[in-house]
């Protein structure tokens, strides 16, 4: 591993007490640490199903998940993943690591059915997106069981306090990434952490922390939902003004068009806004990349 350390997590924060709201004092410095802390309880198994049964039922109406949203920004389409985004349990837990201030940038699904061959190369999630500092959380909710044998996320411990890393484009046909990205890198897998969630619980990790995941070997599914959460001081470099939903305390920066929940599932207005703001976020992904998967193309 790289031997090379900053203080770019610590230093692009404003300076505040930390006073945690869910997690304790040992998993928050867990997070400080090593870059994720996991498990958190915020839905309960009853919870975690319904919503389970409100994705899988859309799924099964509308042939298939993925052509929603391109696994993007679906909580601008489908009103139990904003409910999500607005969990007061999973806004507590990223209080505890972000700050009070809260803007929801990206929503993400990640489906492996059973047997799966999918899986998602070693990353940072840093690479692509074009957001500045690291003060960005991505909370990933399980809405089944998230196993080591079903394919759940291994990190590699605090990798969120070295530089951002190069990685190469592989656009690779089985890889969940939008462009297949993996890191240069020689990784020691002996040292992967692997987060494994029961449905309802979540893990909690930094923009800068590289990790992976692996086919669902499982006759289940495993089921999860990628919540990205930002503090509105982080700016976008890349593309036109980017767009994020505030969901927790002001945004006294402006950095970001304010995205607004939907009234229904696919509204017309915001299907509409989505289509527009998937346009400038690909824009975004794919900047100086030559080509696209085929299961992105648009």
């Amino acid at each position: 591993m790289p031997t090379c350390r900053c203080n770019n997590f610590a230093a692009s924060a404003p300076a505040r007490e930390i006073m945690p709201k869910l997690l304790d004092s040992q998993q928050v410095t867990a997070f400080e640490r090593d870059g994720f802390v996991s498990p958190v309880r915020v839905l309960s198994q009853e919870q975690a199903a319904t919503y389970r049964r409100r994705f899988e039922s859309y799924e099964r109406a509308h042939d298939g998940w993925y052509t929603l949203s391109k696994g993007q920004k679906i909580h601008l389409l489908q009103t139990w993943v904003c409910e999500l985004v607005r969990n007061e349990s999973i806004l507590d837990a990223v209080e505890d690591v972000l700050g009070p201030d809260i803007m929801c940038w990206g929503t993400s699904l990640f489906v492996k059915d059973a047997r799966d061959p999918h899986y998602v190369s070693w990353h940072q999630d840093s690479t692509y997106w074009g957001l500045d500092g690291a003060d960005v959380v991505t909370a990933w909710v399980a809405l089944s069981p998230a196993t080591r044998a079903s394919g759940c996320m291994k990190m590699m411990p605090g990798t969120h306090l070295l530089d951002q890393m190069a990685h190469r484009d592989t656009l690779a046909e089985l890889n969940l990434l939008t462009r297949g990205q993996e890191v240069t890198m020689e990784i020691d897998e002996s040292r992967a952490v692997y987060l494994e969630l029961a449905p309802g619980e979540i893990s909690l990790h930094n923009v800068r922390t590289v990790h992976a995941s692996e086919p669902n070997q499982t006759d289940g599914r495993r089921i999860g939902v990628a919540l990205r959460y930002i503090a509105p001081h982080v700016r976008q470099g890349n593309g036109e003004r980017d767009s994020a939903m505030l969901v927790r305390g002001e945004d006294r920066y402006g950095n970001f068009v304010h995205e607004q929940p939907p009234r229904s599932d696919m509204d017309a207005d915001a299907l509409a806004e989505h289509r527009r703001i998937m346009r400038l976020r690909q824009d975004i992904l794919y900047d100086g990349v030559a080509g696209k998967p085929a299961h992105l193309d648009t």
